[in-house]
């Protein structure tokens, strides 16, 4: 059975995460590295866990969470399908249950608001996982932050924490943001379709997604 350390150790793997990566910083994104890798994968499988979905299912969701972004190695557009095909490619490879091989890849090429949507628990926690990463250190260059809104949104969070409150059913993001360096309206103007999406993905889990910054709840 193959494992998430297996994934995690993978040479392939690591080599297409750091092509997709070396991508993203030529084309001035944010990081997309091991770092962005590993939390989206903790964070999908913490919210499968809370909400009380067995130890294979939680580890797929790590699986998936930890390669999401390799396609970003073919091209930035439509990264999320190029990278479900190539998941399918190393993981056949690998010898990977097809039905499990199927959760991941779906996930995987779901889990972009341009074209994708929950359509399983995995997808739905990686939706959030991704989408709820926003961090200072994500930002590569702080001279950049002046003429880049991603980098100025990014740079401008000190602090984040998604919880999972499971009697209550809500899953909720709380961001602190610096507001001397952006307004919190420009988080939403690049971060509103991303937040509408994890609603749904939330709701696909039977919760309520809540958004709090700066103590204000605004979803």
């Amino acid at each position: 059975m193959l494992t998430f350390q297996d994934i995690r150790n993978n040479e392939a793997v690591r080599i297409y995460i750091q092509s997709a990566d070396s991508v993203m910083n030529a084309m001035k994104f944010t990081e997309h590295g091991f770092a962005h890798a590993g939390i989206a994968a903790q964070v999908a499988t913490h919210i499968l866990k809370v909400l009380g979905y067995d130890a294979r299912t939680c580890e797929l969701a790590s699986i998936a969470g930890y390669m999401h972004d390799i396609g970003n190695s073919i091209n930035r557009h439509e990264h999320a399908q190029s990278g479900g095909a190539m998941a399918f490619s190393l993981l056949t490879q690998l010898g990977m249950d097809p039905a499990e091989t199927a959760m991941i890849v779906t996930a995987i090429g779901h889990h972009d608001e341009g074209s994708g949507g929950p359509v399983h628990p995995i997808s739905a926690a990686l939706i959030i996982a991704d989408k709820s990463d926003v961090r200072r250190s994500r930002v590569r260059d702080k001279a950049d932050i002046a003429i880049d809104i991603h980098d100025r949104v990014n740079y401008a969070v000190t602090g984040s924490e998604l919880e999972v409150f499971p009697e209550e059913k809500i899953i909720r993001l709380g961001l602190t943001i610096d507001t001397r360096i952006c307004p919190v309206m420009e988080y939403f103007e690049i971060f509103l379709s991303r937040m509408l999406l994890c609603r749904k993905a939330a709701e696909f889990l039977g919760c309520r997604f809540s958004l709090d910054i700066n103590g204000t709840k605004l979803l």
